[in-house]
C-alpha cells in the first residue's frame, strides 16, 4: 500500500488577512487533521516557467507587481486580497501542487495543504481568493512526463480556472461536482470541453443540501467510470472541504467521514496514488475531515451511509451520461 505524506509551510501564514475567511487559521484547522506519524516536507517554489503554462505573463509580472506595492492589504476583487508577500507565497503553493503531484507519481500519497487556492484563477486574472492556479500548474508540469492526467474537484464551488486551462485538451480529463447556480456561476452539464477536448470536461451540478448519496451516486455513475476509461497515469484531487455541513460558504450536507468515502472512490478508480491539493475549507469540522482523509489514505475503511440521490442529481447524471 502506498505510504501518504504532506506539504506545508509555516510560510503561508504572511498571506492573511484578519476576519476573511480565507486566512490562515483555516489551514491551522486543516493541519489539525493530519497524523502525527505523517512525514511533513516543505514546498519548493514554483519556477516562473511552471506558472506561465497557465497565466499569461503579463498576469504573473502584474501580480508580482501588485503584492510589492502593497504595505497592509490590496484588494484585486471584493473577494481576492493580497499582502506584501502573496506573490511568493503563492508561488510555493503552486510548488507544493508539483511537489504532491512528483511524490503521487513516485507511489506515495501526498497532500499539498497550501493557501491561498487556486481553482478559480484564470489565465489573466485572480478570482474568489484565488491568485495562481495550484492544480493546474502541477498538472501542467506533470504533462511534461506523463500524457494523461485526470483531475477530480470536490470543492463546493466550480473548478471555472482549471476548467479554462484544460478546455480544449483531450490530455486532461476535469471532472467538477458542485454547487450549481452559485459562484462563480460555471460549470453547467452542457460545458463538455471544446475541439479535442470534446467531452473530457464532467460538471455534475448539484442542489444546495445535497448529501453524500448525491456525491457518491454522480462518482459511481460518471467519474469513476470516466477515469477508468481515460486511464491517467496521474490523478490530482482539488480537494475543498467546504461541502461540509457546518462550512458557513457550502449550503451542502456533507460530514468528515463522507470525505472519506470519496477518497475510497477516487483510490479504486484510477488504482492510483493520490495527489490531494487544498482549495476551499472554512468551518469548524475541516481538520476532522482531513483526518478521515489520510485515515483511508492509510487503508481506513470509510462507512457507507445509506441513502437515495434527489431527483435533480438523478438528472444531472443522466445529462452526464446522454
Amino acid at each position: 500500500m502506498p505510504g501518504c505524506s504532506v506539504i506545508t509551510a509555516d510560510l503561508f501564514s504572511v498571506h492573511d488577512m484578519p476576519g476573511h475567511p480565507e486566512c490562515n487559521a483555516r489551514l491551522i484547522g486543516a493541519l489539525s487533521g493530519v497524523p502525527r506519524d505523517i512525514p511533513r516536507y516543505q514546498p519548493v517554489k514554483a519556477l516562473r516557467e511552471d506558472v506561465e503554462r497557465i497565466h499569461i505573463p503579463e498576469y504573473v509580472s502584474g501580480l508580482e507587481e501588485a503584492c510589492a506595492g502593497t504595505r497592509t492589504f490590496t484588494m484585486l476583487d471584493p473577494d481576492t486580497y493580497v499582502t506584501h508577500s502573496s506573490f511568493d507565497v503563492a508561488l510555493y503553493a503552486a510548488g507544493g501542487a508539483i511537489g504532491a503531484a512528483d511524490r503521487a507519481l513516485s507511489g506515495e500519497h501526498c497532500f499539498a495543504l497550501v493557501r491561498p487556492p487556486g481553482h478559480h484563477a484564470e489565465r489573466d486574472r485572480a478570482m474568489g481568493f484565488c491568485l495562481l492556479n495550484n492544480v493546474a500548474i502541477a498538472a501542467a508540469r506533470a504533462l511534461g512526463k506523463v500524457e494523461r492526467v485526470a483531475i477530480v474537484d470536490w470543492d463546493v464551488h466550480h473548478g471555472n480556472g482549471t476548467q479554462q486551462a484544460f478546455y480544449a485538451s483531450d490530455r486532461v480529463l476535469y471532472c467538477s461536482v458542485h454547487r450549481g447556480h452559485y459562484y462563480p456561476y460555471s460549470g453547467r452539464t452542457d460545458e463538455r470541453g471544446s475541439g479535442a477536448g470534446q467531452g473530457f470536461n464532467l460538471n455534475a451540478p448539484l442542489e444546495a443540501g445535497s448529501t453524500i448519496a448525491d456525491y457518491d451516486a454522480v462518482f459511481e455513475e460518471v467519474f469513476v467510470p470516466a477515469i477508468r476509461k481515460f486511464r491517467p497515469e496521474l490523478l490530482l484531487v482539488s480537494a475543498g472541504q467546504d461541502i461540509l455541513s457546518d462550512d458557513p460558504l457550502g449550503g451542502m450536507e456533507l460530514y468528515p467521514a463522507d470525505l472519506g468515502l470519496l477518497t475510497l472512490r477516487l483510490m479504486k478508480a484510477g488504482g492510483l496514488p493520490l495527489a490531494l491539493v487544498l482549495e476551499g475549507g472554512y468551518g469548524p469540522s475541516h481538520g476532522a475531515a482531513i483526518g478521515e482523509i489520510f485515515r483511508v489514505l492509510g487503508g481506513g475503511i470509510p462507512e457507507k451511509k445509506e441513502g437515495t440521490p434527489q431527483e435533480s442529481t438523478e438528472r444531472v447524471i443522466e445529462a452526464l451520461k446522454g
